[in-house]
C-alpha cells in the first residue's frame, strides 16, 4: 500500500528548474529551488530584480513549465518534468500586480465573476461577507475607476479568494501603493488570509512588505533561495553575506577575533563572540581577521562618548534620521538617531556601540563598504 501524503506539509515545491530558450541552449532562471509550507501559512519569495522570484510564481500558477521537480498542492501534483496541471485545475488564486480588475464591472460584480457556478444565496452571502471583510461593502456598486488604489487592490484580493482556492499567489501586489499604505496593507491582508486559513505565497522586492506579511521568507539570489527562515532570524542570522546585505541597513567593518578573550576588536570597541551571541564565521583563529556587520540600530548617538565620527550624509525619515558617519579611520557606519539630534553636514558627532547581535564573516579584502 502506497504511503499516505502528509496534508500537515500543504504545498511543497521540490527541486524545481524553470528556463527559457536561448538559441540552441536553456538558460535556466530558476535552479534547484524548494520550500514548502503547511496549511494557512504564508510564504514570501523576496529578491532583487531579475533574481527568479516571479518565475517561480508563473510556474507555481501553471503558465511555467518546470524542467526538473515537482511542485504539489495537498498531495496533489500539479508540476514536473513530464507534465503540468492546466492553470484553470490547479485550485490556485492569484493577484496580479496591477489587480487586472474588470472596468466595467462593479466591485460586487467583480468578486462574483469566478462564483457563477454556485446557487444565488450561497453566492451572496460569500460575496457579502468578503466586501465586509475588505470593509469595502459601502461600495459594491462602484466600478473600479472610481476606488483609491487600496481599495481596488482590496477589491482584486477579494474576488481571488472568491472561489475558495486552496493556495493564493500575490505578485508584488502592493507595489503601485503609496509606501505608507504599503505596509498597512500588508498587515490587512495578512489578517484576512489567517481569518480564512487560505495558504498563500507573496513575491516581493520589498522587505518591510515581506516581514509585515509573511510567516515564512526565502531570500532569493540569481534564482535559488539562499536562506529560507523567520524575519527576525533573516535580519539578525544571515547565513552569508548577500542575505546580511539584502535585508535591513548595515555596512561591514573589518575586526580581529581575540580567542582568549572571548572577543572581536573593532574601531568602535568590542564584542564579546561566544556569550549567546551569533558568529556565522567558521573556524576562527586567534588574531583572524572578519568583518563584522554592524546595522544602524548597532551605532548609538551618545554626545558622552570620547568617540567622534563625521555626519557625512543625512536622511530624514520622520521620527529619525538615518546617518552616515565616517569614522577617524575613514571607515563609514549608518546609525539611526531620534530626529530632534538634527546635526549637520561635516559635524562630528558622539557615538559608541550597542550591539546585541555580533554578525562576522571571513575577511574578504576585495569588499568595500
Amino acid at each position: 500500500m502506497s504511503p499516505q501524503p502528509d496534508f500537515q506539509q500543504h504545498f511543497d515545491v521540490q527541486s524545481i528548474r524553470v528556463g527559457y530558450p536561448q538559441g540552441r541552449q536553456v538558460h535556466e532562471v530558476v535552479r534547484g529551488l524548494s520550500f514548502s509550507l503547511a496549511r494557512g501559512e504564508i510564504g514570501c519569495l523576496l529578491g532583487p530584480s531579475g533574481c527568479g522570484k516571479t518565475t517561480v510564481l508563473r510556474a507555481i500558477a501553471g503558465f511555467e513549465s518546470v524542467l526538473a521537480g515537482s511542485i504539489s498542492l495537498g498531495g496533489r501534483e500539479l508540476s514536473n518534468m513530464r507534465s503540468t496541471a492546466a492553470p484553470e485545475t490547479r485550485h490556485v488564486g492569484v493577484v496580479f500586480q496591477d489587480y487586472a480588475l474588470f472596468p466595467h464591472l462593479s466591485v460586487w460584480e467583480n468578486i462574483a465573476f469566478g462564483l457563477r457556478k454556485l446557487p444565488v444565496t450561497e453566492r451572496k452571502q460569500r460575496i457579502d461577507r468578503l466586501l465586509s471583510m475588505i470593509g469595502l461593502t459601502a461600495h459594491a456598486r462602484q466600478y473600479p475607476h472610481e476606488l483609491s488604489g487600496g481599495q481596488q487592490q482590496r477589491v482584486a484580493l477579494a474576488r481571488a479568494l472568491a472561489p475558495r482556492p486552496e493556495l493564493l499567489l500575490l505578485d508584488e501586489p502592493f507595489s503601485n501603493l503609496d509606501v505608507d499604505l504599503r505596509e498597512r496593507l500588508a498587515l490587512e491582508v495578512r489578517d484576512i488570509l489567517k481569518e480564512l486559513g487560505t495558504t498563500a505565497v507573496l513575491v516581493t522586492h520589498d522587505q518591510h512588505e515581506a516581514f509585515a506579511i509573511a510567516d515564512h521568507i526565502g531570500v532569493m539570489h540569481q534564482g535559488a533561495i539562499v536562506q529560507w527562515d523567520s524575519a527576525y532570524n533573516l535580519y539578525h542570522r544571515p547565513k552569508n553575506r548577500f542575505v546580511a546585505d539584502f535585508i535591513g541597513q548595515g555596512v561591514f567593518t573589518p575586526g580581529t577575533v581575540d580567542l582568549p578573550g572571548q572577543q572581536v576588536h573593532i574601531e568602535l570597541g568590542s564584542l564579546p563572540l561566544w556569550q549567546g551571541i551569533d558568529v556565522c564565521a567558521t573556524n576562527e583563529k586567534q588574531h583572524d581577521q572578519v568583518d563584522v556587520l554592524l546595522r544602524a540600530d548597532d551605532v548609538i548617538h551618545d554626545d558622552a562618548s570620547p568617540l567622534q565620527a563625521e555626519v557625512v550624509r543625512k536622511a530624514f525619515r520622520g521620527a529619525e534620521f538615518l546617518y552616515t558617519l565616517k569614522l577617524p579611520s575613514g571607515q563609514s557606519v549608518l546609525a539611526l538617531v531620534p530626529s530632534h539630534h538634527d546635526h549637520a553636514i561635516g559635524e562630528r558627532i558622539g557615538i559608541r556601540l550597542g550591539a546585541d547581535h555580533v554578525v562576522t564573516f571571513p575577511s574578504d579584502p576585495t569588499l568595500t563598504n
